[in-house]
């Protein structure tokens, strides 16, 4: 079955260009179109797509309200891929905190684009380390060190949490760590529980937020 995408931005243009590339690819289709954050929920209820492409910066429900109440309305939300115009944006980190499996610059090349919603369509998260530290630096949040005590996370689990911030795949972590991708895979499952986070993108955030891991 072709991956099945929601496209939310407010300029019609990018929507096009996105949607040009998008539907060049055989096992994609994109299944309709949204100008603005408050009509995603509608759209998801009828089309029930598998990914939704969605603009940060839009003039009246913007990309992070749009997936918070996204995700909070619709049982077995679809993954949500945030795009942004400018790679610091204050607005991709909050939407990568409400659940956001990861974003993608406007400017991206296309093939990049493709990858990162195929990413997304599989449970993976789309993370740019570098962007990621970036974005994350200096925002220590209050109890978010207790949170990640309370956790528990076994040495291996901590490991595994580490390279995920590095941005490494399940197969890249199983080879650095000499184990098999079905191993990291429960340990990455294990974690995620343990944390409480959606996918690796929260938990990559919980990590910094906590100080787990110094964004340097």
């Amino acid at each position: 079955m072709p991956i099945s995408v929601l496209l939310v931005d407010d300029e019609e243009l990018v929507r096009a260009g996105m949607a040009a590339i998008l539907g060049n690819s055989p096992d994609i289709t994109v299944a309709g179109e949204a100008s603005d954050g408050s009509e995603v929920i509608a759209l998801v209820r009828r089309l029930r797509p598998d990914v939704v492409v969605m603009d940060v910066r839009m003039p009246r429900v913007d990309g992070i309200t749009a997936t918070r109440d996204l995700l909070a309305a619709v049982p077995e939300p679809p993954r949500v891929l945030v795009i942004t115009t400018f790679e610091h944006d204050d607005y991709v980190y909050e939407a990568l905190r409400e659940g956001a499996s990861g974003f993608l610059l406007k400017r991206s090349r296309p093939a990049e684009i493709v990858q990162a919603v195929r990413t997304v369509a599989t449970g993976d998260s789309v993370l740019f380390p570098a962007a990621l530290r970036t974005l994350v630096s200096g925002r220590r949040r209050p109890g978010s060190g207790d949170a990640l005590a309370r956790a528990q996370l076994t040495a291996r689990e901590a490991q595994v949490l580490r390279l995920m911030a590095r941005g490494m795949s399940n197969t890249e972590i199983a080879e650095e760590l000499f184990l098999g991708v079905q191993t990291v895979k429960t340990h990455v499952s294990s974690t995620l529980a343990k944390l409480g986070a959606r996918d690796r993108t929260q938990a990559v955030v919980i990590a910094y937020e906590s100080g787990f891991i110094e964004p340097r």
